[in-house]
């Protein structure tokens, strides 16, 4: 009987030693997907996103392509794989609300024109004129403008003894401290500064950094008003989500919308007709490249990151294109990377992380002040209601 029962004990230790074992393991996987997996993924969206910014470039520079045709050729092939991806996608909605009316439409050709029309071809033609250094730099200035742009619109009271609304304040400064800086100073090429190895591991390379018919100054105010545009662009859209929340859908139609505005403005700019002819060469795969990264993988990958992490967790990524392209020109084009344009683009994501952090903290903030007031007023109605009850009582008790 004892032998049985040894037998038995142990038998069971290995069986709970074996569930351990799985659970660490199951532990260690979910960990793996819900934390290292949406951090490697949105690296290496921003990553991917320099690299297609460099190519994108050389096109506009070295083969001379048109910034307002490649906006419409890269939204229009868009609009045709999101055409069945958009319906796939929301296949299993429950609730299909309907796409085609007045209210909708409106909004959608409003976020079309915000967001590809201006935003877009500002932001590509900016880039004819610069780097995708200056692209790293401007777009870190969104939370900026966004705090700036709700303070004139009144959408927020700042309180200067908050966390939160200092540490944006102090975030603003620093923005717009580094949009200037990448704007007005370029500082010494990296080539005449750079030490002996980098110098020998410096290939001969197609790729163009910076453009070849170079307006610097120019080029930064076109990027800081692309991203001045994405600011008010978030704010419609985010609007337009509440009241349909198929995204997908939503995409589509402002994509489709917005590639229809930007070949009239294309016809406008470009009087020569000879500009729409695409080449079977580098020109073709930047437009094919640049519409699936743009339309499918990119918004799958921060969709998927946001549902797993929350709607914030994209926004930490954003300056990692900095020290990409800081790299990057620093490797492979030291001939015309400047260092002043690298200090400033991360002077720009330094204010980028002070003033995100600081919207976070007045989110926190503001939920805490919500959260205590309902407890508060929880607490309270059943006290009412027992003080009602009370008089209720002696109402009845007492004598007509």
């Amino acid at each position: 009987m004892g032998d049985t029962l040894n037998k038995l004990a142990k038998r069971a230790r290995s069986l709970d030693n074996t569930e351990i074992e799985s659970g660490g393991e199951n532990m260690g996987v979910k960990a793996v997907v819900e934390d290292i997996l949406p951090c490697t993924a949105m690296v290496l969206i921003e990553i991917c996103t320099i690299f297609l910014t460099i190519m994108a470039s050389t096109t506009m520079s070295r083969l001379g392509m048109s910034p307002f045709v490649f906006v419409v050729y890269t939204n229009a092939l868009s609009s045709i794989i999101l055409l069945p991806y958009s319906f796939l996608y929301h296949r299993r909605d429950k609730i299909q609300a309907p796409l085609f009316t007045f209210p909708l439409l409106l909004r959608v050709s409003l976020l079309g024109l915000v967001g590809v029309t201006i935003a877009q071809n500002l932001a590509f033609a900016g880039l004819s004129y610069s780097s995708p250094i200056v692209a790293c730099g401007m777009a870190n200035q969104i939370p900026a403008f966004t705090f700036i742009l709700a303070i004139f619109l009144r959408k927020i009271k700042v309180d200067l003894k908050s966390q939160g609304s200092q540490a944006r304040i102090i975030g603003s400064l620093i923005s717009i401290m580094g949009a200037l800086s990448i704007t007005y100073y370029k500082g010494p090429v990296v080539k005449q500064y750079s030490p002996f190895f980098l110098q020998l591991a410096r290939p001969r390379l197609l790729a163009v950094f910076t453009s070849t018919h170079e307006n610097w100054v120019l080029g930064c105010f076109l990027f800081a008003a692309a991203s001045f545009s994405l600011c008010i662009w978030n704010i419609i859209q985010a609007g337009t989500i509440r009241k349909h929340p198929q995204v997908m859908k939503i995409v589509f139609l402002y994509t489709l919308f917005g590639t229809i505005q930007s070949a009239i403005l294309a016809l406008l700019m470009e009087k020569d007709l000879r500009v729409w002819r695409l080449e079977l060469n580098m020109e073709l795969l930047v437009v094919v490249l640049t519409a699936i990264f743009g339309s499918l993988i990119r918004s799958s990958v921060q969709m998927w990151c946001m549902r797993l992490k929350g709607a914030s967790f994209p926004l930490f990524f954003k300056p990692v294109g900095v020290p990409t392209a800081s790299t990057c020109g620093c490797l492979l084009f030291a001939e015309t990377f400047h260092y002043g344009s690298m200090f400033s683009a991360i002077i720009c994501g330094l204010g980028y992380y002070t003033t995100l952090w600081g919207q976070l903290k007045d989110d926190e903030t503001n939920k805490n002040i919500k959260g205590s007031t309902s407890t508060t007023s929880d607490e309270k109605v059943p006290l009412l209601q027992e003080k009602e009850a009370e008089e209720e009582e002696e109402e009845e008790d007492s004598p007509v």
